[in-house]
């Protein structure tokens, strides 16, 4: 049995509530007024409990892919959304990926702290250290040959994925990733799906301080022999995938959130107040018709690369690509120190736009807080770096909002919102303070309202979107000038 069976009271009640909603008459298309009513802070705090009772039951105390606290989040998402099967239908779909078991390193003979990096295959290698010059980011950067070597290279920038790719393509045995700020690299990952061409090959992850170190001895001119063993093994985590039955199934909006956390806590913001916001509003919905067919998912494997939302992107038929009129994202909606963020998908903030219908979310966003809310908002590059960023790239049109994550609030910023200005938008970001204890509930609640008009918009009309023809016509791939990954 799931451990979040075990919270029965809470749980009883949210129950009590879905089966109530379950009665009710739905011949009412839904609207944005109505369903923004139908939300409740307590609602929302009340599930944040859950999913933290979820990862503080679970060994590692967190919801990171592959552990009991992950298991048990899907679990939880999926009974909920199960309990309606006559509005949706919803499925589980399985994602293989290779997760990092055990590390060991030594170099010339010493020990140092090394931990195993996510999709990276297990492996036992030994043999002479290189340092890869710069970042690693391009083929240039890497020596003509390197059959019979380990490199050493620093992690930042662009996925790191990429830097193993060339190391393997130019015949490395093993990889060791330096950090790039202070700390270790648990919970690290290459990022991005395997390559056939350029297999991964066995990589650890150290700090920043043993890289350098290393780095030092080798620009003296000393010859390091290392050994490196890593162990992984394949597990299938499930992405959650949910549809109403009513609704056009050939013009959908698509609603998605992320259910994992990093291994360093229980990720309550991050993002488990955008998943339990769009699971709320799935609920409230079902208390409404629909015009649209409307499909909520909840996307595995984001902290390692957003690799649950690529994956169900890459095993989409185009046809079916093309049924999906516009999908939006909402990652970390309770963010303690936060701005209103929405993704600029026109360009004019940042000058990197989205496929055709990503300006007229944006447009519709700003309209809502502006006119509707009557809150202050903000721009934020639309750079692919949550979810959203396979959609952008298979030419899906696109949009989200957000209360921000490791970046300083300005000045400017404390005018509009509030706050500390020169302070992370979440200090607990990625750490293990991202409890319900630091969850902002005024911007929780306006953020889900802000959810909840788009839903109820778009299940209503795609009328102020660019026509099917047209996207097809105006769509191009997102032009990418970043990294779409986290972690780097």
């Amino acid at each position: 049995m799931a451990i979040w069976k075990s919270l029965v009271v809470t749980a009883a009640l949210v129950a009590a509530v879905a089966d109530a909603a379950a009665l009710r008459p739905r011949n009412n298309t839904v609207t944005s007024e109505a369903l923004r009513k139908s939300l409740d802070i307590e609602a929302l705090k009340s599930k944040a409990q859950i999913l933290q009772d979820i990862a503080y039951s679970s060994p590692d105390k967190n919801r990171v892919i592959g552990s009991q606290g992950h298991e048990d989040t899907v679990a939880y998402i999926h009974d909920q959304i199960a309990k309606f099967p006559e509005y949706y239908t919803v499925e589980l779909q399985p994602v293989p990926i290779r997760i990092g078991v055990s590390a060991n390193l030594t170099a010339s003979n010493q020990s140092i702290e090394v931990y195993p990096v996510s999709l990276a295959p297990s492996g036992h290698v030994t043999g002479p250290l290189v340092a890869i010059p710069n970042l690693g980011c391009d083929a240039s950067d890497f020596p003509s040959s390197l059959e019979g070597k380990i490199a050493l290279i620093f992690r930042g920038t662009c996925s790191f994925g990429y830097k193993v790719g060339f190391a393997s393509g130019r015949g490395a045995l093993g990889v060791i990733a330096y950090n790039n700020a202070d700390g270790n690299l648990n919970g690290y990952s290459l990022s991005v799906l395997e390559n056939a061409t350029t297999p991964y090959i066995p990589t650890g992850g150290i700090s920043r301080t043993a890289g350098e170190a290393l780095v030092a001895q080798l620009n003296s001119g000393a010859e390091i022999i290392v050994d490196l063993t890593t162990e992984s093994k394949t597990i299938a985590t499930n992405n959650i995938i949910a549809q109403t039955t009513g609704g056009d199934p050939n013009n959908v909006i698509h609603i998605g959130g992320h259910s994992d956390s990093v291994a360093a806590g229980p990720g309550i913001n991050d993002n488990g107040s955008g998943s339990l916001a769009i699971l709320e509003i799935a609920l409230q919905l079902t208390n409404f018709s629909v015009n649209n067919a409307v499909r909520f998912s909840w996307w595995t494997a984001e902290e390692e690369g957003l690799l649950g939302a690529s994956y169900y992107v890459a095993q989409l038929p185009q046809a079916e690509k093309d049924k999906i009129r516009l999908f939006l994202d909402f990652d970390m909606m309770a963010s303690p120190n936060f701005a209103y963020q929405i993704y600029d998908g026109d360009g004019s903030a940042y000058n990197l736009t989205g496929p055709a219908g990503s300006a007229e979310a944006e447009k519709e966003f700003t309209n809502y807080f502006t006119n509707i809310a009557k809150l202050n908002h903000t721009e934020i590059e639309f750079d692919g770096r949550s979810d959203y960023g396979p959609f952008l790239e298979a030419g899906i049109a696109a949009g989200g909002i957000a209360g921000g994550a490791e970046g300083l609030k300005t000045e400017e910023e404390v005018l509009l919102f509030g706050g500390a200005a020169g302070v992370q938008y979440d200090v607990n970001y990625h750490e293990d303070g991202d409890t319900v204890d630091n969850l902002n509930h005024e911007c929780w609640i306006e953020m889900s309202r802000a959810i909840a008009h788009m839903v109820a918009t778009y299940a209503q009309s795609f009328d102020s979107l660019p026509s099917k023809k047209a996207a097809r016509r105006g769509t191009v791939a997102h032009k990418k000038t970043k990294t779409h990954q986290r972690w780097i």
